[in-house]
């Protein structure tokens, strides 16, 4: 009955692709916390008024972020292409987009680490320090626990976002379900490959999201 619905639809490619679509969220959700969460903490930082301030540091890592935040993926992944064969000698490949995905996402996630930083109460910052302790042990100690739930929240965004970057770069031959829904479903013209692969995508990206937001909501405990 299925096959008469979706004649076109080859089920190992399309799990395939769905591993691969997986693989480059799941790669690049990991990198764009790390260093998505560490931009954020150095603006915080070196903004003004804070431990850290530095006009210099603080206006050459707001203007990387806001620089390749506002570029639109698709033509950060042309911009990026000397790189990623530099990086890994080929262009095509779940491997290839991570580059491009994480340097993408990387700074959205930092502005989000930014305002969660901003909301945390200013009485607790001062309090540890207070106390004597070291900027180290403000971030391990404050940063971190009393901004968690927003970071979490943030995180959840960014990879949902990143999941339709995936779709973007399949463009060019990145793999997933992005390059088996241009290829197979659009330039074939084969509409019900298309359709599952939007399904699938929609799929993953409600799951992340219920998992974000049920980890966000046990993590907040106003």
């Amino acid at each position: 009955m299925i096959e008469n619905l979706l004649p076109n639809v080859d089920w190992d490619k399309m799990w395939e692709a769905t591993l691969e679509t997986l693989y480059m969220t799941a790669m690049a959700t990991g990198f764009t916390f790390v260093i998505g969460l560490a931009l954020g903490i150095v603006l915080f930082l070196t903004s003004p008024h804070q431990v850290w301030a530095n006009k210099m540091v603080y206006w050459l890592t707001g203007a990387f972020v806001n620089i390749f935040r506002s570029i639109p993926f698709i033509i950060l992944i042309i911009l990026l292409i000397p790189f990623t064969k530099f990086l890994l000698d080929t262009i095509r490949g779940a491997n290839a987009a991570l580059p491009a995905l994480i340097i993408g996402a990387a700074p959205f996630y930092a502005r989000m680490v930014l305002i969660a930083l901003r909301e945390i109460d200013k009485g607790v910052i001062e309090a540890a320090r207070s106390m004597g302790a070291k900027t180290s042990t403000i971030v391990w100690k404050v940063f971190l626990p009393e901004s968690y739930p927003a970071l979490l929240s943030g995180l959840t965004v960014t990879a949902i976002a990143l999941v339709g970057y995936t779709a973007m770069a399949g463009i060019i031959g990145a793999g997933g379900l992005g390059t088996l829904a241009y290829l197979d479903g659009f330039q074939r013209d084969q509409k019900d490959v298309t359709l599952v692969s939007t399904i699938i995508i929609l799929i993953i990206v409600f799951i992340i999201q219920w998992v974000g937001d049920g980890l966000t909501a046990k993590a907040d405990k106003r």
